[in-house]
């Protein structure tokens, strides 16, 4: 068949309609790992076979030579492994086993880079029914991603990033479907580019993302540092508390060809693993950088006291809302010259009182509060609740904060609102400006803080109130009587209608 070149919506379209094999089988939160893993599965296999083609091409039928030079390749498809070996054999019996067994092949050969990622991935289960239909699911899934629509080979992707455009077209309608859990693995790509482009991480940065979700943020951060220097010396850090989410990071990382990341699998707070090579102190970073979950409710507040890394000096957050947990953890990994950080944060973190005021109170007076950034609603899956930006930096060239009040400006949607290319790009400049702008942004001094109490509520600094024009009251009593003398006009009328037709008295 001709190479065409690939339409990125004609791939997202048909990625999406192999998940009609799973819908009213299992639950959307179920089959995305199912979905996304074959996609994984299916993209590999193609660019494996792509250049095992050329190799054949250019030396001619030499096994020996073709598989040394294929095993330098960035990554190892063993033998019976690949998505087309599962094809051929989905009309036998046994395709969960199969499947189960070419991933953990895959993982085995890949070392580091794929370790564990499919431990808690099973195709061979029982929540896809008896053995029959489990079967039969899994051959229409196969014979889905066989489809010459999902030709994945190099000439029709090119350069293009088609894949993980397509996996970040998944993800987010899985996100759309499964409500609040969404906001486990999901930001929205605008607001990960907002981020990225705050933060400006360089050339030999450390960036870190202790939420890290399926890995959105920390990629696009990686792509800016390409974009503005063309250079691949950076090093991603993350870490991930849920299993499934770890694994889809993983493969992100993978898909996208970033070979220097760290991400670990477990919870930040309670057991944060990115530490220093003798395990007592937390690892440093130029850029820090998340979407926590919003006032996470059980983030581990019992053992808050005895931390051994001393994140919580400043003080302990409420049992029940985990937010400056997660602030706290992030400003203690920060380098203290190049240290700078975003996080996204619910309204209540701006203004809430006892111990998240001091916390708050603390901050500030430390000078690592550089701006407050109020986002639109319904921004994010999950939650219509307005969001914040929070933007700190451990070497600072003055005592102010830089309030952005942006949120009356988006894209609306039926569902969601967006933020549109205009919008990101109007709050950077206004962040690199760093000037008053009127009814949008607000640069407070410290005494003012200070006299609002330390609450950064962003209406106490950005005046968004419009004055109402003033009415004249003697044009509206002109209005009213020319009104009314009409009406008289028109009941004459109407009236001599009325007795044309006979209904007059």
């Amino acid at each position: 068949m001709p190479h065409l070149p690939i339409n990125q919506d004609d791939i997202n379209k048909a990625v999406w309609a192999a998940c009609d094999t799973f819908r009213g089988v299992i639950s959307a939160d179920t089959y995305k790992d199912f979905i996304l893993t074959m996609l994984f599965l299916k993209y590999i296999s193609d660019v494996y076979k792509d250049e095992y083609s050329k190799l054949v091409a250019q030396y001619g039928d030499n096994p020996d030579l073709i598989h040394a030079m294929m095993s330098k390749q960035r990554f190892v498809l063993p033998e019976g492994a690949s998505f087309w070996d599962l094809y051929e054999k989905r009309y036998e019996a046994g395709n969960g086993e199969r499947i189960d067994k070419a991933l953990h092949a895959i993982e085995e050969a890949n070392g580091s880079k794929l370790k564990n990622v499919f431990q808690d991935i099973s195709f061979n289960t029982d929540r896809l029914g008896q053995e029959k239909q489990k079967n039969d699911l899994l051959r229409h899934l196969l014979e889905d991603f066989g489809k010459d629509i999902l030709d994945l080979r190099s000439e029709r992707v090119g350069s293009l990033d088609v894949i993980g455009n397509a996996y970040e077209y998944l993800i987010k309608h899985f996100a759309a479907g499964s409500g609040a859990t969404a906001g486990e693995y999901y930001t929205p790509p605008e607001v990960s580019t907002l981020l990225a482009s705050l933060l400006e991480p360089v050339e030999g940065d450390q960036i870190c993302d202790p939420c890290t979700g399926s890995g959105s943020l920390l990629l696009k951060c990686g792509a800016m540092v390409r974009k503005n220097s063309g250079s691949k010396k950076y090093a991603l850090f993350g870490q991930e508390s849920i299993g499934s989410t770890w694994a889809l990071a993983k493969m992100n990382m993978f898909l996208h060809g970033e070979d220097n990341h760290r991400i670990e699998w477990c919870d930040t707070i309670k057991n944060p693993l990115l530490l220093e090579k003798d395990g007592k102190g937390l690892l440093h970073f130029d850029v820090v950088t998340a979407n926590p979950p919003f006032s996470l409710e059980k983030w581990g507040f019992e053992d808050a006291s005895n931390d051994p890394y001393g994140r919580f000096r400043r003080g302990i957050p409420p049992k029940t809302k985990g937010d400056y947990a997660f602030i706290s953890h992030m400003i203690e990994t920060l380098k203290p010259e190049t240290g700078r950080m975003g996080v996204v944060v619910p309204h209540g973190v701006l203004f809430r009182a006892s111990s998240e005021g001091k916390i708050r109170q603390q901050l500030i007076e430390e000078n690592l509060l550089d701006t407050v950034i109020g986002l639109p609603e319904k921004l994010f899956f999950g939650t219509g609740i307005p969001a914040a930006i929070l933007i700190f930096k451990k070497h600072k060239t003055d005592n102010k904060v830089l309030f952005i009040d942006a949120s009356r400006e988006f894209k609306s949607g039926k569902n969601q609102n967006q933020l549109t290319p205009e919008n990101i790009q109007k709050i950077i400049d206004t962040y690199k400006a760093r000037e008053n702008v009127d009814k949008y942004a607000y640069i407070a001094s410290f005494d003012e803080i200070k006299e609002n109490d330390f609450n950064l509520n962003i209406p106490r600094y950005v005046d968004t109130f419009e004055e109402e024009a003033e009415i004249d009251l003697v044009a509206v009593r002109n209005e009213r009587v020319q009104l009314k003398n009409e009406l008289e006009v028109l009941e004459v009328e109407m009236e001599g209608y009325l007795k044309e037709l006979g209904y007059g008295s």
